[in-house]
């Protein structure tokens, strides 16, 4: 009665405005309402959201390993071998050099870091067109071998004509008396990297003679005091040996450190992977021709029919025979009488590597480590991997070495 005797009251104009308040004011009211559910379903769902994430990395993202640093390797096997405490920076600095390549490696195409150097298509001593890589991860091994400390006299690279010494690369002769020597191949098949494909570098460390003319001329087995490679694949795999025994490190993504996680290397004495570039084959000597047939029927002393694997950069297929056993080749062919691998940066390296994880290296006629440079840019036919294997080609050369092509 009381709202009946104070609406009729009212006008009709009044009560046109009073209904049309009381209607915006209860849409007002509902979008409100409906705001703040949707608000609170947003909040609850990211909750939600980020609780279920955290759950499923935590169940799929395995517990880091603890695994010794290679920093820390080297303070302890150059402190065990107190004849390399002067070469501990220098290795070192080899690791940050790689670390360093790695980026350069993954950042080639984003970077416009493929493709030749020179816009006229100048070539290195090898005839080969340099590719802006392979001039940057120079520049990166020089820093990284003369920068370091005054421990190397100076350097061998296959992108330099020379030898060059670390006093003029520094541009201070305080780096000029070393006791050491390096060589590098600063990034073995760079052209893999328009295809994605592993490449790597590999190092070697003489002592700076005083009984030779030219220190760099000298057998790996009287000079080589340590050797290594990095590659650059799936995983970034340091492998070092400093005349005891053979080491790998992993790169790890998240620390940036290399870690130690190839204890001990140790190639099968026998392996069933052999990597060679058939595509070379007609061109092949005969030894090496029987020798591949044996392999491919399973008639050899390794007793199983063997299977090819050949990534076309030296690097990635020793790294392949290291791991899992078997052969890698490079032998000489008619255009190449003397192989394509390089005897003092790329052989001689791999070759130690090979015989401190218990293999073998040999050039078809003798041991890779006891051939004599005559030059720096000296090529030698190679073929490195499982003791077994590598004796077995020896064999064959003994054998087949006077038959012609044509037998």
């Amino acid at each position: 009665f009381f709202m009946k005797s104070h609406l009729t009251s009212f006008t009709t104009k009044q009560m046109t405005s009073f209904s049309l308040v009381a209607n915006t004011s209860f849409v007002v009211i509902t979008l409100v309402i409906f705001s703040l559910g949707d608000a609170f379903h947003a909040v609850s769902s990211k909750r939600i959201t980020k609780t279920s994430t955290r759950l499923f990395l935590s169940r799929v993202t395995p517990k880091k390993k603890k695994l010794q640093s290679f920093t820390r390797y080297l303070e302890v096997e150059c402190w065990k071998q107190s004849e390399m405490r002067d070469l501990e920076p220098v290795l070192q600095a080899i690791g940050d050099a790689c670390k360093q390549i790695n980026l350069l490696v993954q950042r080639a195409q984003t970077d416009d870091l493929y493709g030749e150097a020179s816009p006229d298509g100048e070539t290195n001593v090898q005839g080969e067109v340099q590719q802006k890589l392979d001039t940057l991860c120079n520049t990166i091994f020089l820093q990284a071998f003369c920068g370091c400390s005054s421990s190397i006299a100076a350097v061998a690279s296959e992108e330099e004509d020379v030898t060059r010494s670390c006093a003029d690369i520094m541009g201070d002769s305080a780096f000029a008396a070393g006791d050491y020597i390096a060589v590098f191949d600063p990034i073995d098949g760079s052209k893999n990297i328009d295809s994605s494909l592993p490449v790597g570098s590999i190092f070697g460390i003489y002592r700076n003679s005083e009984l030779v003319d030219n220190p760099f001329l000298q057998d790996g087995s009287s000079g080589l005091v340590a050797a290594g490679y990095c590659l650059f694949s799936a995983t970034t795999v340091l492998v070092v040996t400093l005349g005891s025994g053979v080491h790998g490190f992993t790169l790890d993504p998240d620390k940036g450190v290399f870690l130690h996680t190839h204890k001990d290397i140790r190639i099968p004495s026998a392996g069933p992977i052999y990597s060679f570039n058939e595509a070379n084959y007609h061109d092949f000597h005969e030894p090496v021709k029987r020798y591949l047939n044996a392999l491919k029927e399973g008639s050899s002393s390794v007793g199983i029919r063997c299977n090819a694997r050949y990534v076309g950069a030296l690097v990635a297929d020793v790294h392949n025979v290291l791991i899992n056993g078997g052969i890698y080749g490079y032998p000489a062919t008619r255009i190449n009488p003397n192989g394509k691998l390089r005897l003092l940066y790329e052989c001689c390296p791999v070759a130690m590597i090979m015989e401190q994880a218990g293999g073998a290296a040999s050039t078809g006629t003798g041991r890779i480590l006891d051939v004599q440079p005559t030059e720096i840019h000296q090529r030698v036919p190679t073929f490195v991997g499982s003791i077994e294997n590598v004796f077995e080609l020896d064999q064959f050369f003994e054998y087949y070495e006077n038959d012609s092509p044509e037998k």
